[in-house]
């Protein structure tokens, strides 16, 4: 008991130590589990114990399978079947293919080399989904690409899992003489580990049926079954009965998969796109969540313990080689791929650089793969350092990214040649997201027409399609924003998706046309402060006005009455509007607003006057409210004197 607590205090400092100094130098929370991991297993007996708790934390991977089919809706999955299909069937396809033939010219026995191919096939989803979101690269076409290939990945894992007990070099089951399934060896989830079989003994068109009608089970109970036995436990009124019926479906799925001899992960997967439709699929994620999350760490922390450095450390040369043509390889096909798809300039890079790392879940296939006996010891730790390896490369690969795509943009290199605009108007709208399309809308309805410009080909071509006009160029090219007629208009709209380049248009624009009227979109408020010092004469926050609608809701649903709703969202949008110019004169760019004292201190005044404000506003409502409350007695009373 003593040692058990001991070892729990361990894995749990590190991984608390580890994982944020990771994401604070952005390397995301997987490498930092690893490094806690490494660091575990260089000290002599703390990482000792590694491989018995990997069994147990293991069953994270199971749980993160479910999750993924709960996100998994069956008519988004079938919208996507194209991009899933064709973009990342292919990726997936050529990487396994490739690695398996350069693993067979290594000289390994093709079952091996199979396995090296698909654990190759992955990319790191944790990481590579992170950058993106951070980078703010997610709405680009190449963003968009590359999660498309991420999901087909995450569920190619499904079917990997599946096959490679089928690659066992001694295989968990014959059949004996009368033709019953007689079982030998071990797996995963084997008599090492106490499961329950109900297989062994059958003949083989008996655990065809068994397995078969397993699987029916998992579909049909998640489809009828959990929602009265959600209400049955809705009943009990008590908050841990959710999270203890969650695990009852993973747990029991689980046990079910491994007793008639399948992957736990193919079952959980399952339930999970079947219960993806669910009224209850948020209620599972948020109460598997925690858990997936606690046993996923630790089993990438057991990961990290049990990589034997002294491979690394014995042939360098070799361990960096084959990293390096991992990434090459994976590199070269992405590459052409985006050829293929048509995916150009800095997004056919992104997609490139940004999934030529192997994945976590590569660690998942190498751990199952050594336990099925299809990789060995040697071969597997080989591996898994090439693994993590890569993976520590990916901050790199997205910073070579981002200088190719610097320096694309210096050079005027873009994705097509830009459009002639051959019209121009009193307004220009730069960029047609989810933003700029609402101004031009409304402005086409007011009788105005504007010049539109967006440097996303594929939505200029579907707003084409929709009967608008719109012209293919960079709006932050002064050559771009001349030929729309920059000398002559009366406003420019800047609604960039990328806050920087909307900055550096602004800026540009106020030093040619002092006395334009430049509209733009800020992000957040800290953009907002950058749009003030560039010259913008109006900045919208593209989520303020619809988050004051929003309360101006509630505020009628407390009570208040329409008139006295809007007065308030009024007084709370000219305080808001009256603090940020003044904040933006204190605003120092490159200082986090919480680490500038003037700036804080200032708006804890200004936060004390709104409040002052909206008070003294509410005194004078109830004083109005009175008075004339007051009038209508008076009033009744002289009516009844004259009835009198």
């Amino acid at each position: 008991m003593e040692f058990a607590l001991l070892q729990a205090t361990v894995y749990l400092g590190a991984a608390v130590i580890a994982v944020p100094l990771a994401a604070r130098l952005g390397l995301g929370s997987v490498l930092g589990y690893l490094l806690a991991g490494i660091a575990l297993g260089l000290v002599p007996g703390l990482g000792a114990d590694s491989e018995s708790l990997q069994h147990f934390a293991e069953f994270g991977v199971v749980l993160m399978l479910f999750l993924i089919g709960l996100e998994l809706e069956p008519r988004a999955l079938w919208e996507m079947r194209h991009r899933l299909i064709g973009l990342g069937g292919l990726q997936v396809l050529l990487t396994t293919a490739a690695g398996f033939a350069v693993a067979s010219a290594l000289g390994l026995e093709w079952r091996a080399a199979l396995a090296v191919g698909m654990i190759f096939a992955l990319s790191s989803t944790a990481i590579v989904l992170q950058t993106l979101t951070e980078k703010r690269l997610m709405p680009t076409q190449g963003g968009r690409a590359t999660f498309s290939v991420l999901l087909t990945q995450d569920i190619a894992v499904i079917p990997m899992l599946a096959l490679l007990p089928l690659l066992a070099v001694a295989p968990a089951a014959h059949l004996g003489p009368d033709g019953s399934v007689v079982r030998s060896g071990l797996d995963a989830v084997g008599d090492a580990h106490g499961a329950v079989t109900i297989i062994e003994g059958l003949p083989a068109w008996g655990v065809t049926l068994v397995t078969l009608g397993a699987v029916a089970a998992v579909i049909l109970g998640g489809h009828y079954l959990t929602r009265p036995l959600f209400r049955f436990v809705h009943m009990a009124r008590l908050r841990e009965m959710y999270t203890f019926m969650a695990l009852l479906i993973v747990v029991g799925i689980a046990v079910l998969m491994s007793a008639v001899g399948l992957s736990p992960a193919l079952g959980t997967f399952l339930a999970g796109v079947v219960l993806a439709d669910s009224e209850f699929r948020h209620e599972l994620e948020s109460n598997i969540e925690p858990f997936k999350g606690l046993l996923l760490g630790l089993f990438f922390i057991t990961v990290g313990a049990g990589i034997d450095f002294g491979v690394l450390f014995g042939e360098p040369a070799r361990i960096l080689g084959l990293t390096l043509a991992m990434v090459a390889m994976k590199g070269a096909i992405l590459y052409g791929l985006a050829i293929l798809f048509k995916l150009r300039g800095r997004d056919r890079w992104l997609f490139t650089l940004g999934l030529a790392q192997a994945g976590e879940f590569g660690f998942v296939l190498v751990s199952f793969s050594l336990q099925q006996s299809v990789l060995t010891t040697q071969l597997g730790q080989t591996l898994l350092i090439v693994i993590a390896l890569s993976m520590l490369l990916t901050p790199l690969l997205f910073i070579l990214h981002d200088v190719l795509a610097r320096r694309m943009h210096v050079d005027g290199a873009s994705p097509a040649k830009p459009d002639a605009i051959d019209e121009q108007r009193a307004v220009i709208i730069a960029g047609v997201g989810r933003f700029g399309q609402v101004v031009n809308r409304m402005l086409q309805m007011s009788g105005y027409r504007a010049t539109v410009l967006d440097n996303d080909l594929n939505r200029v071509q579907l707003l084409r399609t929709f009967g608008f006009t719109a012209f293919f160029g960079d709006p932050t090219r002064p050559e771009i924003l001349s030929a729309a007629g920059l000398d002559e208009a009366q406003v420019l709209v800047a609604a960039l998706e990328d806050p920087q380049d909307t900055t550096k248009l602004v800026r540009y624009v106020r030093q040619v046309r002092p006395d334009l009227s430049i509209v733009a979109r800020a992000h957040d408020r800290v953009h907002a402060y950058e749009l003030y010092r560039a010259g913008a004469t109006q900045i919208v926050r593209e989520m303020f006005d619809s988050s004051l609608r929003a309360a101006r809701y509630v505020l009628e649903d407390l009570g208040v009455s329409d008139y006295e709703a809007h007065e308030l969202e009024f007084a709370f949008y000219k305080h808001d509007r009256a603090t940020l110019r003044e904040l933006a004169e204190l605003w120092v760019p490159g200082v986090p607003t919480d680490e500038n004292p003037d700036y804080l201190k200032r708006a804890r005044e200004l936060n004390k006057e709104l409040e002052t404000a909206l008070a003294s506003r509410e005194d004078i409502s109830q004083v109005e409210d009175g008075k004339a409350d007051a009038d209508a007695a008076t009033e009744k009373g002289r009516g009844a004197d004259a009835t009198a």
